[in-house]
């Protein structure tokens, strides 16, 4: 395996280069090997990072926690149990002598919310998306990353009664073997689902990530994943169908080698799938009326393990789900907006806007589609990141293999603010995370449609502030242009991360997102070695536990109301909706997921977050965890 992280001298804009993640060959079935994701989440692969003049830097998003965290235990080289591997530190589990526990369902505590996954175990829930049925606002399915088997995988809920009772399940992903190789054009379907190919491994997928969901006109709703394997180079995106009248309760099944909601896979290890969102045309008056859409972002490396660019990509079905059109890049490129498009992969265009993460894609009245997402490409004299967006008008039949999504070229969404940010070491070296309870983050956007306008508003949290606030912008012009709206969260001195966005009547705007108290000193460089994160960037601070304040601080989850528009309309007025909740600790130390999620029906929010205000009334080598990471929701009127 080559490891090499390449040091390339160029010019005086750009100094150095430090490698990406890692990738091998096929690697047979049965055989143990270092893949992609295995490799980043060992922290033996690391982010790339750009060091421009004047001493500052920029550091591309690699593949995301969330995905990480799924894969932290899968083939441990020693083999140690995931319980065993990081028990609940020893002052935690002192503190239940003095505080009332939540031993299986009957006791855990909702404090005015409502619990949204019912699993009863203390395994890790998190990572949240929640979506309401057209057809009947009763009707809410939410989603979220889910451990209860074992390994990660992605989980489903679903309520008849407006969120006041959830059942929920895992959906019918782990029978699906690995077979790129079946996946290219045929008679019966003229699409090719993967990009790189490879020979399949014919086993199933060992973890999943990324929950998203969506409804289409008809209430039909839909699931979508990131599915993978550690010990083989195994990648892919899966979507399956609720049927209409479900409501999200069970979901049709994805074979084992049909090619029937498989969006992409491949086994080359020049590929990995990663941080996918979908959307359904729901509007009664569209031309694509009911067609599904998703966006990823695919990660491409070299033969030998080198990173090469991590663009985003599309694709869509206009039957439900059951055929997908051949994947399409989508992020596009731009002379005044991205630059060094090429630096690793000369083959490409100098202005590509191709170092991506985190889209989102919002479908209009109209039938287009609007995505926005991260992007590091940009100038040499910016160290900093910026949120874009592209408008695609989507045409044809994915049955009949003519379906595209023809993207135009990005818009500025936003400035994303990156100096300053805090750094962690999660085992990895330094990742973006906020240092009070201590879990990673990111500045991924996330958007929504204002129905009555046709308005879009996106939201994602920065530092421009000193501190993690979240910003607006929003576009009046079906995504063609933007304007930053300000900071959305009225109060400061706190980290404000992973918001999510609704719009509902009368022109209301919600966002809801996550506060938490910031470490004493988290703007000061920490006074441990500097070695202890690695090769932090000299303008960002890297904490480490045992830091004072670090993994201590409480959190909670807040929902703020307002108008999009200019600057003079935010802040907006905000409520603590969550009890005040401590740190994830023991197994689910370091992640509660890459978002949260909220929904707006008229003037009503439905959020959905997870927190860990449950705690084991007994614990055990077994259990490895004190504060369980379960999900919750609330309706709210926007406030």
């Amino acid at each position: 395996m080559n490891l090499r992280r390449p040091v390339i001298k160029r010019a005086v804009a750009v100094v150095a280069i430090a490698g990406l993640v890692g990738g091998l060959a096929v690697t047979p079935v049965g055989v143990s090997a270092d893949s992609v994701v295995k490799q980043a989440a060992e922290g033996k692969t690391k982010p790339a990072v750009i060091e421009i003049g004047g001493g500052k830097t920029r550091t591309l998003q690699g593949i995301s926690p969330g995905t990480l965290a799924a894969a932290r235990f899968v083939g441990s080289p020693s083999d140690i149990r995931e319980e065993e591997a990081d028990a609940a530190n020893p002052q935690d589990v002192s503190q239940l002598a003095v505080s009332q526990g939540t031993l299986g369902c009957h006791a855990r505590n909702t404090d005015s919310n409502v619990r949204v996954n019912q699993d009863c175990t203390f395994r890790r829930q998190a990572e949240e998306i929640i979506k309401i049925n057209p057809t009947d606002s009763r009707n809410i399915i939410a989603g979220q990353n889910d451990s209860r088997i074992g390994y990660n995988k992605c989980g489903f809920d679903f309520s008849f009664d407006g969120g006041q009772h959830w059942g929920d399940g895992l959906p019918p992903f782990y029978q699906r073997e690995n077979h790129p190789e079946l996946d290219g054009p045929t008679a019966s379907n003229k699409n090719k689902n993967t990009i790189a190919g490879g020979a399949g491994t014919a086993h199933t997928y060992d973890a999943g990530s990324d929950p998203a969901e969506t409804f289409d006109s008809a209430g039909r709703a839909f699931f979508s994943c990131v599915v993978f394997d550690v010990n083989t180079n195994a990648s892919g995106v899966l979507v399956t169908q609720s049927p209409q009248g479900a409501g999200g309760s069970f979901y049709d099944n994805v074979s084992a080698r049909g090619r029937a909601f498989v969006v992409v896979e491949d086994n080359s290890g020049t590929v990995f799938h990663d941080k996918e969102f979908i959307a359904a045309d729901s509007f009664a008056g569209s031309p694509n009326r009911d067609n599904v859409y998703i966006t990823w972002t695919v990660f491409f490396f070299t033969a030998a393990g080198d990173f090469l660019s991590s663009p985003i990509y599309a694709s869509m079905s206009t039957d439900h789900a059951v055929t997908w059109s051949t994947p399409e890049e989508i992020s596009g490129a731009s002379t005044t907006l991205c630059f060094f498009g090429n630096f690793f992969d000369k083959t490409r265009s100098p202005n590509a806007c191709d170092f991506d993460q985190g889209s989102d894609p919002q479908v209009l009245p109209n039938g287009s589609l609007v995505v926005p997402f991260n992007n590091g490409n940009t100038a040499a004299t910016n160290p900093n990141a910026q949120q874009l967006a592209v408008v695609c008008h989507p045409s044809g039949s994915s049955a009949a293999g003519t379906a595209h999504l023809n993207c135009g070229a990005p818009s500025k969404v936003g400035d994303d603010v990156t100096v300053g940010e805090p750094l962690c070491n999660f085992g990895r070296g330094p990742e973006e995370c906020v240092p009070g309870p201590f879990i990673r983050t990111n500045d991924f956007p996330r958007i929504a449609l204002d129905d009555a306008n046709a308005n879009l508003v996106a939201v994602w949290q920065d530092y421009r502030n000193g501190e993690y606030d979240i910003q607006i912008s929003s576009s009046t012009n079906g995504g063609h242009t933007w304007e930053e709206g300000g900071t959305v969260n009225p109060d400061s001195g706190f980290d404000h991360y992973m918001p999510a966005v609704g719009v509902g009547s009368a022109h209301r705007v919600a966002a809801s997102f996550y506060n938490s108290d910031r470490v004493p000193n988290e703007n000061v460089i920490p006074t441990h070695p500097a070695n202890v994160c690695g090769a932090a960037p000299p303008n960002n601070h890297c904490f480490q536990p045992g830091d004072p304040g670090v993994q201590k601080e409480n959190s909670s989850y807040w929902l703020a109301g307002g108008r999009a528009g200019d600057k003079n309309e935010t802040p907006f007025t905000a409520l603590r909706i969550s009890p005040l909740f401590p740190p994830p600790d023991g197994i689910q130390a370091g992640f509660n997921g890459d978002y949260s999620g909220l929904a707006v029906t008229d003037l009503t929010a439905h959020p959905v977050w997870s927190d860990t205000r449950n705690s084991a009334v007994q614990t055990s080598p077994t259990q490895g965890v004190v504060h369980d990471e379960d999900v919750f929701t609330v309706s709210h009127a926007i406030p």
